[in-house]
């Protein structure tokens, strides 16, 4: 195999497939981007065996064949070499030459046989959306996946798949984030997959920036997203997920209506003194009034006081201040709705304004 490739034209796509590998590997191979170049048409893909991506660009090719090169080196090397400068490589036996210029490096290569291969999803389902739209609903959602949680479904984002929609849930067991987007589909039943935490990264990286059609194709074990000349694909995460809308229908009785920003602000030098490890801060309740407090262990304690619209009883309840912070951060409105029942009950946030996603936060004990 022989390629000649302007450093630029080059880099882009190693730096796209690069995301899923892995520094650490069981075996050498993963640590390896597979090429394969043939009838001007040059494929790059990068796996960790859950996750693989593959970016496929138009290319003249000198001389076609496959192989695997270090994905790491070969990346660094493209990025300390001059704008605008020419790449050769040359495959000859268990090595690559890379050449540009007067620089000269050897790498050794694997057989492209022995790289692992997901292989081809065969879809129960498949529906088109636009990027920008299935990027937005990820962003509003993903935070609130769980890490590392011996509860192993709620380490991924729920998708989830109805007639006229997509649905996607994050969970970590202190919150829940939901969002969705209309869609046209011809599918009559509900269908629900999870899509690790990788995977859910992956695809939002892949996603940024882009307005192209994305077409999501949904196997039996797998999920695959294709954008343009991009297709990622990521196994699925085998459990059940939390029944995430009985949640959303406990509603509460003592509604606040406030100004997002001037929230979000006020949240934010609260949480300046509170405790590092609780994060925890104390929301009080009257009328058309928020009272924000916190406190740590150095006897140190802070105070905010906005206006809001409120006409039920007093309240006080605490939360981490970190969820409240994460939701109204997403939320694009000016103005949020907060719903709470009683001192013990979680709270919904949503948009007043209509859109956005709708997020779930369990109190804390002060």
């Amino acid at each position: 195999m022989k390629l000649i490739m302007d450093r630029e034209t080059l880099l882009s796509p190693l730096q796209g497939v690069s995301g899923v590998i892995e520094r650490r590997q069981s075996m050498p191979v993963l640590s390896h981007v597979l090429l394969k170049a043939a009838d001007n048409r040059i494929q790059f893909t990068g796996t960790d065996v859950e996750v693989e991506q593959t970016i496929t660009i138009e290319y003249p090719v000198d001389k076609p064949g496959e192989t695997t090169l270090p994905a790491r080196k070969l990346l660094d090397i493209c990025r300390f070499l001059p704008e605008r400068a020419k790449v050769e490589i040359a495959v000859d036996g268990d090595r690559a030459w890379i050449k540009s210029g007067k620089s000269k490096f050897a790498l050794a290569t694997l057989p492209a046989r022995e790289f692992p291969n997901i292989g081809v999803v065969t879809s129960i389902l498949a529906v088109s959306v636009e990027a920008g739209r299935l990027k937005t609903i990820l962003k509003d959602t993903e935070f609130a996946m769980a890490q590392q949680d011996v509860r192993y479904y709620l380490n991924g984002l729920l998708l989830e798949v109805r007639e006229s929609r997509i649905r996607v849930a994050a969970t970590d067991g202190h919150r829940l984030a939901v969002n969705e987007l209309e869609v046209k589909t011809d599918l009559q039943e509900m269908h629900q997959v999870i899509i690790p935490r990788k995977g859910v990264s992956e695809l939002s990286r892949m996603l940024e920036g882009t307005i192209e059609p994305t077409e999501i194709r949904i196997g039996a074990n797998h999920i695959q997203v294709k954008v343009g000349d991009r297709t990622l694909t990521s196994k699925l995460i085998d459990g059940r997920f939390p029944d995430y809308e009985r949640i959303m229908m406990q509603k509460g009785d003592k509604v606040v209506v406030a100004e997002r920003e001037p929230l979000r602000q006020a949240l934010a030098r609260v949480s300046i003194i509170s405790s590092e490890k609780f994060r925890g801060v104390r929301i009080a309740l009257e009328s058309d009034l928020l009272r924000a407090s916190s406190h740590n262990a150095e006897r140190e304690e802070a105070e905010e006081e906005i206006e809001v619209d409120y006409t039920g009883e007093p309240l006080e309840i605490g939360f981490n201040v970190t969820y409240l912070q994460d939701a109204l951060s997403v939320i694009q409105t000016e103005r949020v709705r907060l719903e709470f029942l009683d001192s013990k009950s979680s709270c919904l946030i949503r948009p007043v304004e209509g859109g956005g996603g709708t997020h779930v936060v369990m109190p804390i004990r002060l």
